[in-house]
């Protein structure tokens, strides 16, 4: 039978306390700076999509997630915090390539046109896409390493990602598609 114990980071950890030093959890904590670096990235970029977005609407989404983004930076630090680890970043190759998109998107397209605005929209939804995959799949090794305290934090995070993604969707398809087909 084994014996677990409560820590006071809020993790639950069997007796051993191997989890945590086992080659998963090494795995976990390298994701773990993988996003960190990817969200603080974001919060350079959002603000030149922002300010390239023409639609009120599409500029009003990418500031409200601006905020959000923000708030994920300061919660992936207290996730750091609760696992006893400093916080630190990891480049994430894939988000500098989404983010490299993104500006191409504004570089290669009219200002002040529904087709950039729409373009920003599809470049923004493969970063949520991304950050969506990226916190299931932390919130899921979080869950299984006992980590109950961090999986609710990414959920938290995870959910907001889900409604960014959402709310895009929603912008493009009430008027930016159809201005931009029509241009």
């Amino acid at each position: 039978m084994s014996t677990s114990k409560i820590t006071t980071n809020g993790t639950h950890n069997s007796a051993s306390g191997r989890m945590n030093d086992s080659k998963f959890h090494a795995l976990f904590l390298e994701e773990l700076k993988d996003i960190y670096w990817a969200e603080k990235n974001l919060v350079k970029a959002l603000p030149k999509m922002q300010k390239a977005a023409t639609a009120r609407d599409l500029s009003n989404a990418i500031g409200n997630h601006l905020e959000e983004t923000k708030e994920h930076v300061a919660r992936l630090e207290e996730i750091f915090e609760l696992l006893g680890k400093k916080a630190q970043t990891k480049k994430c190759e894939a988000m500098e390539g989404l983010i490299a998109e993104g500006k191409e998107v504004i570089s290669d397209t009219d200002e002040d046109s529904a087709v950039r605005d729409a373009g920003i929209i599809i470049a923004s939804q493969k970063i949520e896409h991304y950050e969506i995959a990226a916190y299931g799949s932390l919130r899921t090794l979080a869950r299984v390493m006992k980590h109950t305290a961090v999986a609710k934090l990414l959920e938290q995070t995870l959910e907001e990602e889900k409604n960014a993604d959402s709310l895009l969707t929603e912008v493009a398809e009430t008027a930016i598609n159809a201005a931009a087909a029509a241009e």
